[in-house]
Parts: C-alpha cells; sequence; structure tokens
C-alpha cells in the first residue's frame, strides 16, 4: 500500500491546490456550500443551483471528469490524479453533489455500455453541469433483492411504455434524466429480463411524490410511472441485459457512499468538545478516540483503494468493504455528537453548530441502506473475498411471472 504521492502527484496536488485556492470559496466563509444539504439547512434549489454554478466552473477550467476522455469534456487524466483532486476539494466550501449520480454512477455506466451516440449526447451535458440525473432501481417489493422488480416497460412501435413504481429515489424532482430498471420479459429468471433506460424526467406520466424524513428534508420520492413513453435509442446496453449495466452502476454507488465521508468529522467533533468543555470527560474521551480511529482505518481502506487504481487496477469488492465500515462509523459518529451535546441534542436547529449534528445522527440509518443494505454488503464479502458459500436461492432457475411476490 502506497501512502506518499509520487513526483509526479505530488505535482498535480500542487497545481490542483493553487487553483482551488484562487477559484473556490472557504471553508467556513459565507460563500460555503459543502454542507447543509443532507443535514436539511439548505434548499434543494439553491443546493442545485450553486452545484450547477460549481460544475460549470470545473468544467471550464478542465477540472470537471479528470479520468474522461477529452472528446467527453473530460481532462483525460488518471484515476489517482481524480482521487488527488477529491482529497484537496474537500478543504474549500464546495460540492458537486447534485451530480453524484450522474457523474458517479450514470456517466461511467453510460461511458461502458453506451453507444457512441449516447455518449456523445449525455455525458458532455453532464459533465458541463447542465442536467442533473437521478436513479430509478429500488422498488417497495424490490429494495435489497433488486432483481426482483417489477416495474415492466412493453415495445409499442418505437417506443417502451413504462409503468410502475419507484421509492427512495434521490432528488427525483430536481433531476432532468434518470437511469431506469423495469421488467421487459417475465418468462425468464428475475436476473434476465430486465432492460436498462435512460429516461426523461419531464416525460408525461411521472408522478414525483416528496418523502418526508425524520431529519424534515425530504431528499428522497416515491416516483410512480403511468405510461412513459421512452424511446427505443434510449435503451442502455442489450434488450433484457439491463442487470450487467445496474452491476456498473451499483459498484459506483457503493464507492461513492464509501468515499463521501468529510475527512474533518471527527475533528470537527473533538473542537466542538473543546469548545463545551467536556473533552476532559473519561467516557466521552474514549467514545471521540473510536471515532478517530474508525476514521483513520477509512483512510486506510482509501489508501488500499487508491493505490489499485494508481497501478491501474479497478477497484473489486473492497467497495463493499468501504461501504460497511463507513455506515458503522457513520452511526457511531451520531451516537457521539448526541452524547456530546447532552440535552442540546433534543433540539431540532438550535444549539451549537446549528443543529447540525442533530441532523446527521438523524441522516446516519439512511446509509445501512442505501447502495445495499449492510446485510447485502457482508454476503458480498463472504461470498467473493471469504471464499464462503453462496447464500442459498430457490428462485434463481425460476420464470420471473411464477414467482411469489408481495401484493400478488
Amino acid at each position: 500500500m502506497d501512502f506518499d504521492d509520487t513526483p509526479d502527484e505530488a505535482t498535480f496536488r500542487a497545481e490542483a491546490r493553487t487553483w482551488l485556492e484562487a477559484h473556490a470559496p472557504a471553508k467556513g466563509g459565507p460563500e460555503d456550500f459543502s454542507t447543509g444539504f443532507l443535514e436539511g439547512t439548505i434548499d434543494e434549489a439553491d443546493h442545485v443551483r450553486l452545484s450547477k454554478g460549481w460544475q460549470r466552473r470545473l468544467f471550464d477550467h478542465r477540472w470537471a471528469g479528470i479520468t474522461w476522455p477529452r472528446r467527453f469534456g473530460g481532462r483525460g487524466g488518471t484515476a489517482m490524479q481524480a482521487s488527488i483532486f477529491a482529497q484537496e476539494q474537500q478543504r474549500f466550501g464546495v460540492t458537486t453533489g447534485a451530480f453524484a449520480v450522474g457523474i458517479g454512477m450514470a456517466g461511467p455506466t453510460i461511458m461502458e455500455h453506451g453507444t457512441d451516440a449516447q455518449r456523445q449526447r449525455y455525458l458532455p451535458a453532464m459533465l458541463r453541469g447542465d442536467e442533473v440525473w437521478c436513479q430509478l432501481f429500488s422498488e417497495p417489493g424490490a429494495g435489497s433483492d433488486l432483481a426482483a422488480i417489477a416495474t415492466r416497460a412493453e415495445r409499442d412501435g418505437d417506443d417502451w411504455v413504462v409503468t410502475g413504481q419507484k421509492v427512495w429515489t434521490s432528488s427525483a424532482g430536481a433531476s432532468d434524466w434518470g437511469v431506469l430498471l423495469a421488467r421487459t420479459d417475465p418468462d425468464v429468471p428475475k436476473h434476465r429480463g430486465i432492460t436498462y433506460f435512460l429516461v426523461d424526467m419531464r416525460s408525461p406520466g411521472f408522478d414525483v411524490r416528496p418523502l418526508r424524513q425524520m431529519t424534515g428534508a425530504s431528499h428522497f420520492s416515491e416516483v410512480f410511472l403511468d405510461g412513459v413513453r421512452i424511446p427505443a435509442d434510449q435503451v442502455l446496453g442489450e434488450v433484457h441485459g439491463g442487470w450487467t449495466c445496474a452491476i456498473t452502476t451499483l459498484s459506483n454507488e457503493r464507492g461513492l457512499i464509501a468515499g463521501g465521508n468529510r475527512s474533518s468529522d471527527t475533528a470537527a467533533l473533538i473542537a466542538l468538545a473543546r469548545k463545551l468543555g467536556r473533552s476532559g470527560h473519561p467516557v466521552l474521551r474514549q467514545v471521540l478516540v473510536d471515532c478517530w480511529s474508525r476514521q483513520q482505518i477509512q483512510r486506510f481502506l482509501a489508501f488500499r483503494a487508491q493505490t489499485a487504481l494508481s497501478q491501474g487496477r479497478p477497484p473489486g469488492p473492497e467497495t463493499s468493504v468501504m461501504k460497511l465500515f463507513a455506515a458503522e462509523y457513520l452511526r457511531r459518529l451520531g451516537d457521539a455528537a448526541l452524547e456530546l451535546l447532552g440535552p442540546d441534542g433534543m433540539l431540532a436547529a438550535d444549539g451549537p453548530d446549528d443543529g447540525e449534528w442533530q441532523a446527521r445522527f438523524l441522516h446516519a440509518p439512511a446509509i445501512r441502506i442505501a447502495g445495499g443494505s449492510n446485510e447485502i454488503q457482508r454476503n458480498i464479502i463472504g461470498e467473493r473475498v471469504l471464499n464462503l458459500p453462496r447464500e442459498a436461492s430457490v428462485d434463481r432457475d425460476v420464470a420471473f411471472r411464477d414467482l411469489l411476490r408481495a401484493g400478488r
């Protein structure tokens, strides 16, 4: 495992830092918009507007899509350079969170499985910050068992007509496009007969209903599709072969979730403990040290993935390890924050740090589900890392229409 930059990487890091110092607002300054969305303290429309402005600035200066080919508007750089830039960007008051699904998940999937026409149409616009994307995968009866999706798509001339329901769709109301999984052949086992679509979220037939979270925010929505028409040229990959595309998207999603934790989390909590005069409490000190230690382990896991990228090896099941560890770390961090705040922890938006820690405590449980539940990640680790026997599956070779499903 490599911890230090090579001379070329150190030069790139210095170049990135110099540019960010000249163009990005300072962390904690009046123009800082790097936090607040997940905590529910910034309006989604403002979050998207500011993210779009920053994404366009990155694009104009050739810092957007560092690993993307130049023909799609990227920099044509290495995965290691992208990792270095992300590390440096975290030091400033900016975020491109509105583009996490697009650039972080849909983009790599389109790049790997799309046609040349699809790549030219969607990738540059995504990278410029013109279009925001969402993910239409999970359903009320298909969460951890994603292959059990029941939303159906039927061919009608040059279009596919889609009817069904999705749930837990992040920023559906603010999105221009979505990646959608739908059942196109119910007469084959569930992992087959699924097609991956690129869908215009402004198409007739969409009904987006926000879901209020216990943080008070509505990051997620349930989405109803009633006869939504999708042109046939918006199928990604092979018809009935969408599961392969879905795996690409999910692998990128786990890496995003695991890598999305701010490196200053525990340091900020320790600073708050000192500010409140509680840093000398013996039990609380143990809790803070536990959080600090876990964050360092996360750093080392990231170094491991970073080393693979530097050597040209794509990350494998270690993204599941990182995602699982991140979910547990965020749970412990939220618990520690509430223990530190004491009675102030019962306040919604008042008290120290304007209620940020209370909101993060309430948001933490979602991370244990998002991107594949903790249980699913443990299965992946057990089977692909530890070589344990595969979990029994009685429906793997059964046609989808013959499966017993909830509500049937």
